[in-house]
């Protein structure tokens, strides 16, 4: 690659590399503003008014042939990931769950060959492997415990998760603009995720001022805004990139609980960090050219 390719590479990883960076608040944010024990409708709030706002106003319905696609997109990306994930971050320990999720990159590597035929790298499969070594470093615990159920969910959601990005990346040509793109997707998700909600968790009976700006931020900045950009980063880099550039979500989310929470930092945290910061830089390596 020319020099002018490698910085529009770089530019490409740094700006959807702000995707997970904010999504690494989630956590400080649902603990620190919003109502208690009510995951579920946490998960509907922040896809389902925020899709059906940037549906509205970009007023593009899909085409016939993309009805179904963004359907299952929705449902990968959004919806039944978040369920699953709920699931798991009920049953386990949040450092497994994290673990297991961060094993999405070595699944991305394995769905890209049948779905979008790419012949992952040796350094594409090391990056992935570390990087799972890296969060587990930075999030697991010695208290750390093993639920069957909950590393089911979480090991599907993580399948789930990588197959949702390596589906819009083959289907990355859509005729609509990025943003109803999104949109449809986050309102199939929250459809889904709507009867779960509803079944599952008490209604809220009443929002704090801080309770409405936390569903706001995650909804806008935390949903909307990031999945575009993070949408919008898969179809211009390799899905194993973008899926590692995800890793940077726990990355941020221990940095927030050390800066703001007050929160320590072992030195296996920093290794761990270390290794997962690696790993990223070195699955924004392209891929070599066919000839």
């Amino acid at each position: 690659m020319t020099t002018d390719q490698n910085r529009h590479l770089l530019r490409t990883s740094l700006v959807t590399a702000i995707a997970p960076c904010i999504w690494g608040s989630t956590y400080i944010v649902t603990t620190q503003m919003l109502p208690p024990n009510h995951p579920l409708t946490a998960a509907l709030l922040r896809v389902l008014p925020i899709g059906l706002v940037m549906i509205a106003l970009q007023r593009r319905a899909p085409t016939e042939e993309w009805w179904g696609r963004l359907l299952l997109l929705g449902l990968m990306n959004i919806g039944v990931f978040q369920a699953l994930l709920f699931i798991a971050a009920y049953r386990l320990p949040g450092g497994v769950a994290a673990t297991v999720i961060a094993t999405q990159p070595l699944a991305v590597i394995v769905l890209s060959r049948p779905l979008l035929g790419s012949t992952p790298t040796r350094l594409a499969w090391i990056a992935a492997g570390t990087g799972v070594i890296g969060v587990a470093l930075l999030v697991l615990t010695p208290a750390a415990r093993l639920d069957a159920i909950g590393l089911a969910a979480a090991f599907a959601g993580a399948g789930c998760m990588a197959l949702g990005t390596v589906l819009t990346k083959r289907w990355s040509a859509t005729p609509l603009p990025i943003a109803a793109f999104t949109g449809w997707q986050l309102v199939f998700g929250g459809l889904f995720l709507l009867p779960f909600a509803l079944f599952f968790e008490e209604p809220l009976i009443s929002l704090t001022v801080k309770n409405v700006i936390g569903y706001a931020y995650l909804g806008i900045f935390g949903t909307g805004i990031t999945y575009m950009i993070f949408f919008w980063g898969i179809k211009r880099l390799q899905p194993s990139a973008v899926s590692l550039l995800g890793l940077l979500s726990p990355v941020m989310a221990t940095a927030l609980g050390f800066l703001v929470l007050g929160q320590s930092l072992t030195p296996l945290q920093i290794v761990g960090g270390v290794l997962v910061l690696w790993s990223i830089w070195a699955g924004q390596r392209p891929a070599p050219a066919k000839h």
